[in-house]
């Protein structure tokens, strides 16, 4: 009887073994570059881009405060992230729409495996983000004119809210399979960020959306600002995780390893949610009523010339650009105002928070002339009256009151010099108007100029600048008396009379005070 021996069947191996992360990420480079190639994000891109362009060249002008500029780069990425939301859902449906699930079964990519790969196909638009948000904070920074700090938490919610529509949309594909949810949730979203969760608003619930800009018409110093940036890009970076790996669950990824991670990424959200409902930190309030009401404790007084400017630490290096203008000014004033010694002196109202647009009350000290924290574009010749105001006046408090000739003379003080005066004339007056009575600008209280007086300023901006200094100069002690008639003042500046219309309009201006 024979035995056959049987030889155990040696398991064949692969000549390339598996290699489903590998798998992975060439499906996200594929998915992404399918992305890129979608009709609504690169249209998006292109107007993010040249939006922020125009921001960098134009809106922030040649004196952007950095603190500032952080905040303004988030609201932008929004519209990348609703694109990517979209392209992200309709490609994870994919083979939903067109029948092709089945095929997927005989891939080494699990499902779970494909989700990760949807999710990680939106990492290049935030890349894209964040070097247009970087781009545009530089630019700003490299200006010569740049005061004050950037937050990098701040300058992350842009990228961070494109990462996390992105999950958003593959986690909503996992739970609808419907092309229709996304547009749906798409406009939900839009009128929860208008109307529900407003961007602009200082509440606890503001900060559960991606961004709170929280910006106001006057810049603050950055210490005053303490804005809970650092948790709520950690609230950010919890909730794109707890969403990104809620995803990869229910596609069928339920490991110990992902129910932890969904556990630590939900602690994570939870600890950056519960730190920026914290409220203004205890030391905040403080610092914002020393800052408005005794800022002297606080400033750093530089000379510049035989006057001293008084400035937030940040704002020392603008003192120069002050310290510009009132030369110019100061060169164009007769009498003893043109060797006058001035104090100007950095202002702000903080102790209502950023979004609370307030008027700081005029000085009553002699030779001392308020600036803000905002500059260049209108603010420089609502400077330049300001410091002519107090020329003219003494201080700004009188200088509010004044409705009488001598708004002539502190006009064409704070424009003659100006490279284009009537331009500079327009951006004080509050209906950038050339004509008529308006009311005028200045980093205090507004005062007004009668139809009369602005004829009258308008006609010496039209002429050389020698041909008028000299009038001034001369005439100085009666051009500066309360008691000069308009009319007088036209005179001795070699202004043409002025029309039957006008002379009432005139003696309605001479009488303000009177009236007052």
């Amino acid at each position: 009887m024979s035995t056959v021996l049987e030889t155990p069947a040696r398991a064949v191996r692969p000549a390339h073994p598996p290699r489903p992360w590998a798998a992975v990420f060439a499906l996200a480079r594929f998915e992404a570059r399918e992305l890129r190639m979608t009709v609504g994000f690169l249209g998006i891109t292109v107007l993010y881009v040249a939006v922020t362009v125009w921001q960098a060249t134009q809106r922030q002008g040649d004196y952007p405060v950095l603190q500032d500029v952080d905040r303004s780069t988030q609201a932008m990425p929004v519209l990348v992230a609703l694109a990517v939301m979209l392209g992200v859902n309709r490609a994870v449906l994919r083979s939903h729409r067109r029948d092709t699930d089945r095929h997927f079964d005989v891939l080494v990519v699990e499902p779970w495996r494909r989700t990760v790969a949807h999710v990680l196909s939106a990492v290049p638009a935030v890349l894209l983000t964040a070097v247009c948000v970087i781009a545009q904070f530089t630019w700003a920074a490299l200006k010569p004119g740049a005061v004050g700090h950037g937050s990098p938490a701040e300058l992350a919610v842009g990228p961070l809210t494109v990462l996390l529509f992105g999950v958003f949309g593959v986690l909503l594909a996992r739970l609808v399979r419907s092309l229709f949810a996304a547009p749906l949730v798409l406009l939900l979203l839009i009128f929860g960020l208008l109307f529900v969760g407003n961007p602009y608003g200082t509440n606890w619930t503001n900060w559960l959306g991606p961004m709170v800009t929280e910006t106001g018409s006057t810049p603050f110093p950055s210490d005053l600002l303490d804005r809970p940036a650092a948790w709520h890009a950690l609230y950010l970076v919890g909730l794109v995780l707890f969403l990104a790996v809620l995803a990869v669950l229910v596609s069928g990824g339920r490991t110990a390893v992902v129910k932890a991670a969904l556990a630590g990424s939900l602690a994570l959200a939870l600890v950056g949610g519960v730190g920026q409902s914290g409220g203004t930190p205890a030391g905040t309030t403080p610092a914002r009523e020393r800052a408005s009401t005794t800022p002297e404790k606080v400033w750093s007084c530089i000379e510049h010339g035989k006057s001293s400017y008084c400035a937030f630490p940040e704002w020392t290096g603008r003192t120069a650009d002050w310290a510009a203008v009132v030369d110019r000014v100061q060169n164009l004033a007769g009498g003893r105002a043109g060797g006058e010694r001035l104090t100007v002196q950095q202002r702000l109202e903080a102790r209502y928070g950023l979004q609370t647009d307030t008027t700081l009350s005029p000085s009553t000290e002699p030779g001392h002339v308020t600036v803000g924290t905002d500059w260049g574009g209108n603010r420089v010749p609502e400077f330049a009256v300001a410091v002519a105001s107090v020329l003219v006046a003494g201080d700004e408090k009188t200088a509010s009151l004044v409705c009488d000739a001598r708004i002539v003379t502190i006009m064409w003080l704070a424009l003659g010099g100006d490279s284009d005066p009537m331009s500079a004339l327009s951006d004080v007056r509050i209906d950038d108007s050339v004509s008529g009575s308006a009311i005028l600008l200045s980093p205090t209280e507004t005062f007004s100029m009668s139809a009369e007086q602005t004829r009258i300023v308008a006609n010496l901006l039209k002429k050389p600048r020698y041909s008028v200094a000299g009038k001034v100069k001369a005439h100085w002690t009666e051009l500066t008396s309360p008691k000069t008639s308009t009319a007088r003042v036209a005179e001795l500046l070699g202004v043409p009379a002025a029309s039957k219309t006008a002379d009432v309009a005139e003696a309605d201006a001479d009488s303000c005070e009177e009236e007052g």
